[in-house]
C-alpha cells in the first residue's frame, strides 16, 4: 500500500501555520485541533514543522518567554518528505528510524497532506486484519480460489 492510498481513506486536509506565529498562539491550535504538528508554511512553500515536542523544548528551555518566541525559532527546518508513492513499509522505517512522528507528503513543490506514525500503523493493522481473514478462509476452505 502507498500513501496515495493512505490518504485516499484518510484525507489530505492539514493544518499550518506561519513561522511569525507565536509559540502560544501554536499551541493554541494544536490543542484546538488535536494533532500533534503544524506544517510552516511561507510564500505556498513548506519551510518548516513544528511538533508539540519542539514547542515543549522551547517552553522549557526559555522558561514563560518562550511562549512569546515564534515557530520559526523553534521549527525543524530540515523536514524529511514522503511523496505520493512511497510504500507505507519504506514510510514507518523512515519515521522510526529518524524518530518522528508526522511526515509531509509533497507532489513536486506542493504539500499534498501530511501522514502520522499512527495513520501508517492503523493502515498497516487493517490491511493485516483483512489479509489474515483471506488467508483463514482459503485453508479452511472457504475461499472459493
Amino acid at each position: 500500500m502507498t500513501v496515495r492510498d493512505l490518504l485516499k481513506n484518510k484525507g489530505s486536509a492539514y493544518e499550518w501555520t506561519g513561522p511569525e506565529t507565536t509559540i502560544k498562539e501554536a499551541m493554541l491550535v494544536i490543542n484546538e485541533k488535536k494533532i500533534g504538528s503544524l506544517l510552516v508554511m511561507k510564500d505556498n512553500q513548506l519551510i518548516g514543522i513544528i511538533s508539540e515536542r519542539d514547542m515543549f523544548r522551547t517552553v522549557l528551555a526559555k522558561g514563560i518567554a518562550g511562549f512569546e518566541l515564534t515557530v520559526g525559532d523553534a521549527m525543524t527546518t530540515d523536514v524529511i518528505i514522503g511523496i505520493l508513492d512511497d510504500n507505507l513499509d519504506e514510510v514507518s522505517a523512515l519515521m522510526t528510524n529518524n524518530r518522528f512522528r508526522h511526515l509531509p507528503i509533497m507532489d513536486g513543490k506542493s504539500v499534498v497532506g501530511i501522514v502520522s506514525i499512527g495513520d501508517v500503523v492503523k493502515t498497516q493493522a487493517h490491511n493485516l486484519t483483512i489479509e489474515n481473514r483471506y488467508l483463514k478462509d482459503y485453508i479452511t476452505g472457504k475461499y472459493p480460489g
